[in-house]
């Protein structure tokens, strides 16, 4: 009896006493071994410099590295102290996303700094101003995005541009047993695109295959050296003065803006001789409506016309180039895409797309992990503190990190890594056998893939209807099967790429 008493008395002074002080001692060890493992992937910050040594040797995988950062950080958010001295906030938190992009939008513009290193590029095209001059850009452009325009885009110029170029290309490459860079394909494809809805104008860029255009290297080189400017805004002194001497770099870009531009004012100039003629006053595309708002200033009209053909060629291309390779790899997601085009190929071309729920799902998912644009900053016009309680000094830059916030447990569950459509859809019905699939959207702010606030993006309908035309007219007539040994690298200047391209062979389905 009393050595049961005694059993009792010890078990319970160890259950009551004991049990929860271990626990205690084990959790603070987990703890600080937790932190210390984070503190190790933190970049080290020196006197004068910052963290410039961990950002010169992260220079190749800047985008992993930097969403690993804002991933451990407390709140998702890291202030990154670069050279010399100068702060730059990088969040992943949504909270701070819709402070920067809706709530405190005025406060929050395209710096001066950062506009100053595109401004060669970009001029004043309206991914690189404010104010008045941005709200004129985008009120017009808003027209070519009704019902009307969809219509249009989707029945006529992707549909003659599948039929006419790119399903012919692609035959043809499934009989000689060739490999493509698919990539290439795409963004060919989508210039092609971008330019007859918006300028009445044909590059027939699908149509030459053979080797990259003049334009086109140009157009690639001028953005990739423009954001290297801008990744180095804290330090602008050197890109100016190879400016200033027009050496390195900079000479490469004088000549590539110059080619650009060149191409871009033949566009405008072939545009304003049609208006004079009255050919083309029934014309409805964007440029017309430019040219007839009385801003017809030749450089004005250009800086549009480029900005423009940036967000056409390289976003959606980027983001089909993703799914493609997503889809190779998953092939029971690969199925559910081909059923549903399948399915959907008698119905009217406009009808066909917009009811494409399933791969709608399939190409928000790689997005998620593949974003088109993977970071956005903005610069703070006045001293600002963020939600998550971040101090923001007047000409700081903020970043949201959308390839971070793809890869956050909490906003998709642990998951997250995988490629899984069905997080984006629930079933609607009443049970008898007629559910079908309802896609269900993520707020802007957890999910800012096409940006958000009073900046988001006017094409993302053109967009998704442009890519599910593609994937429903590919993957019912081909598979795309890539050739690459290892996992393709995520890169970015302005829009995501894939290092060295995509290479691919097509099967054809016949």
């Amino acid at each position: 009896m009393f050595c049961n008493k005694t059993i009792q008395l010890l078990a319970s002074f160890f259950l009551f006493f004991c049990l929860p002080l271990i626990f205690l001692i084990l959790s603070k060890a987990y703890s600080a071994a937790t932190s210390n493992r984070n503190k190790k992937l933190l970049p080290k910050s020196y006197p004068l410099i910052g963290s410039y040594i961990d950002v010169a040797a992260n220079t190749d995988r800047l985008i992993q590295w930097l969403s690993d950062i804002v991933l451990i950080s407390p709140a998702n958010t890291y202030t990154l102290c670069r050279f010399p001295g100068y702060q730059h906030v990088i969040t992943a938190n949504p909270a701070v996303v819709q402070h920067i992009l809706k709530t405190r939008f005025p406060l929050y513009q395209k710096g001066h700094a950062f506009r100053e290193s595109l401004k060669d590029f970009l001029g004043n095209g309206i991914f690189n101003t404010n104010g008045n001059n941005w709200k004129f850009q985008r009120q017009v452009a808003s027209h070519e995005f009704n019902i009307k325009s969809l219509h249009k885009f989707v029945e006529n110029v992707v549909e003659t541009e599948l039929n006419d170029r790119l399903i012919p290309i692609l035959a043809a490459s499934a009989a000689q047993n060739q490999v493509l860079d698919f990539e290439d394909i795409l963004q060919r494809f989508a210039f092609d695109n971008i330019c007859k809805i918006a300028f009445g104008f044909d590059p027939e860029y699908l149509s030459q295959l053979l080797g990259q255009s003049k334009f086109a290297k140009a157009f690639d080189d001028a953005t990739e050296i423009s954001v290297r400017r801008s990744s180095n805004y804290a330090l602008p002194l050197i890109w100016k003065m190879q400016k200033c001497l027009n050496m390195g770099s900079e000479r490469r870009l004088r000549e590539a803006v110059s080619e650009v531009r060149e191409f871009a004012k033949n566009i405008v100039r072939e545009k304003k001789r049609k208006l004079a003629e009255g050919t083309s006053l029934e014309s409805a595309d964007m440029l017309s409506r430019f040219l007839s708002s009385g801003h017809s200033d030749e450089d004005f009209v250009t800086d549009i016309v480029i900005s423009f053909i940036l967000a056409g060629k390289d976003t959606t291309s980027a983001a089909l180039t993703w799914f493609f390779w997503l889809l190779s790899k998953n092939p029971e997601v690969e199925k559910k895409v081909v059923n549903e085009a399948r399915e959907k190929s008698e119905c009217p071309i406009y009808d066909e797309v917009k009811d494409m729920i399933y791969t709608h799902a399939a190409l928000s998912e790689s997005m998620r992990l593949y974003p088109p644009v993977p970071m956005d900053g903005k610069e703070a016009m006045t001293d600002d503190v963020l939600p998550d309680g971040t101090v923001v000094k007047k000409g700081m830059m903020v970043t949201y990190h959308v390839y971070a916030m793809g890869r956050m447990e909490k906003l998709w569950g642990r998951d997250w890594a995988e490629y899984k459509p069905e997080r984006w859809l629930e079933r609607e019905g009443n049970g008898g056998g007629s559910e079908k699939w309802r896609y269900v959207a993520r707020d802007s702010y957890s999910y800012p893939v096409f940006q958000a606030g009073p900046r988001i993006c006017l094409g993302k309908e053109m967009a998704y209807l442009q890519m599910k035309k593609v994937v429903g007219a590919i993957v019912t007539r081909f598979r795309v099967v890539p050739t690459m040994v290892q996992e393709p690298q995520f890169i970015s200047f302005l829009t995501s790429k894939m290092k060295g391209g995509f290479p691919v062979k097509i099967h054809s389905l016949a």
